[in-house]
């Protein structure tokens, strides 16, 4: 399935799965227990986010001052972010996903699989060829300057 139609049934199910996992916590221990519990995980996921995203920017800067490609620190700076923004949405289920974006060996083992896996890539635009080149040509060689 296309990643397009996968992201928009995404979209389309989290509303109807959180409100279902809210009523069904909420007939188990209440209403007011179930609205402090999202309260709960919502600071807690923005003290984690804080916490977890500083530490991933400092690995970021200490990489660049080394010289160093800070690709994966990146990528696990990408994860803390998409992971706090999950926490801060009222619901269960994205808590859950939030939580496991945390966790420092789940959180790469998850940039490891998508990396295994490949990122969607582009397609070219209709009518042209992948191959073929638009636009300059580089052309290699040698020249002298004239006016010297």
């Amino acid at each position: 399935m296309p990643l397009p139609r996968l992201l928009f049934l995404f979209l389309l199910l989290l509303p109807i799965v959180e409100i279902y996992l809210l009523i069904q916590v909420g007939g188990v221990i209440g209403a007011i227990p179930t609205i402090a519990l999202v309260v709960f995980t919502a600071v807690l996921g923005a003290l984690l986010l804080r916490h977890q995203g500083l530490a991933a920017l400092n690995r970021v800067q200490v990489l660049v001052q080394r010289g160093e490609t800070p690709t994966l620190a990146m990528l696990e700076g990408l994860v803390i972010l998409a992971s706090g923004a999950m926490l801060l949405l009222p619901g269960f289920f994205t808590d859950t996903l939030g939580m496991l974006g945390l966790v420092p060996p789940l959180r790469r083992a998850l940039i490891a699989a998508v990396l295994r896996r490949g990122l969607p890539m582009a397609r070219p635009a209709a009518g042209r060829s992948p191959g073929r080149r638009h636009g300059p040509a580089t052309l290699e060689g040698q020249y002298r300057r004239e006016d010297d």
